[in-house]
């Protein structure tokens, strides 16, 4: 296979992570070039990745950019570079030696998917990620779980959705589709991306030979999924799909009412949360939101700068760890 194939890595204090992760990466049956955009890590993370994986491209931003600019750095980066397919993997994945060579070629004889994925496992590869397995469920990924049990999996499947935990995308795909938008910082750009991909004519599969694993059940509890900013979230995402109709007016018209309405119960607790809210709700920069959904559906590579032209995608003076040897 010729195909030049990237790998972007998004870190941040992933220390534990680092040996089955890379470790992976090295067993590929097809060569891979490794970057690692890092988003500020206090750990150990980026010295024992120089350390013991010297083959690995290290960007080291120096803070938090969130997960969708960092890897929309590291896609910039590759792009420019010839790649072919972009392989996004989280840094608490790995991959089986041959994973990343059926995805290309299933891209190779399906050129019309944009993303293709592979099967999740969890890190104790003992099931399904649980969350992946809701994605592909009967009534989002037609025929995938009766054609396994039957013993009779077809090559692609269609999904509507899958989680960017291991994406491989097209260079198609970047140049029509672009990459993360700026209005999600952490959770909820990957769904967004899948809503532009549909707009944009691309298709989203998944790919029931190629296996990955993904280790989230040894996350920490997030801060993303606390209530005010999981609303926040969803009042972003549901502006910010190019597929749909949506007006800020009908989210204030729904905060309110349920606010009259927990008043009329003098229900505190409630009250409490529809003020919250609304506070939430007012905080949300509309105009940028707005701006961001058009750009994202101009088909010319939205939120990234493939050629060049624009500031640099990250400041001269970011320490930056060059490949030493790339396969």
């Amino acid at each position: 296979m010729s195909a030049k194939v990237f790998v972007i890595i998004v870190t941040y204090n992933g220390s534990k992570w680092v040996t089955p992760c890379f470790s992976s990466l090295r067993k590929s049956t097809v060569p891979l070039h490794t970057i690692v955009i890092d988003n500020g890590s206090q750990d150990d993370t980026l010295a024992r990745i120089a350390a013991d994986y010297p083959e690995v491209e290290i960007v080291n931003t120096g803070k938090n950019h969130g997960f969708g600019k960092a890897n929309n750095i590291g896609m910039e980066l590759a792009y420019r570079r010839g790649a072919d397919y972009v392989f996004l993997l989280n840094q608490d994945a790995w991959i089986d030696p041959d994973a990343v060579e059926k995805l290309v070629d299933a891209h190779q004889r399906h050129p019309d998917y944009g993303i293709i994925s592979p099967m999740h496992l969890n890190g104790a590869s003992d099931g399904l990620d649980y969350g992946f397995s809701n994605y592909i469920g009967p009534n989002k990924c037609r025929g995938l779980y009766s054609d396994i049990y039957l013993g009779r999996v077809k090559d692609v499947y269609d999904v509507g959705f899958v989680n960017a935990a291991a994406w491989s995308m097209t260079r198609e795909c970047l140049e029509r589709v672009g990459g993360f938008s700026p209005s999600f910082f952490h959770y909820g750009e990957d769904d967004n991306y899948t809503q532009r991909l549909h707009f944009h004519k691309l298709k989203l599969g998944v790919l029931p030979t190629s296996r990955i694993y993904h280790d989230r059940e040894q996350r920490p509890p997030s801060k993303f999924f606390e209530s005010g900013e999981t609303f926040r979230r969803e009042v972003i995402a549901r502006s910010s799909n190019p597929n749909a109709n949506f007006s800020f007016g009908r989210e204030w018209v729904s905060v309110f009412a349920h606010l009259v309405y927990a008043l009329a119960r003098v229900n505190t607790q409630d009250v409490k949360l529809q003020l919250a809210k609304a506070r939430l709700l007012a905080g949300i920069d509309k105009a940028a939101v707005r701006a961001n959904r058009e750009r994202s559906k101009t088909g010319r590579a939205a939120f990234l700068d493939l050629d060049g032209s624009d500031e640099p995608i990250y400041p001269a003076s970011m320490p930056l760890r060059q490949v030493t040897s790339v396969q």
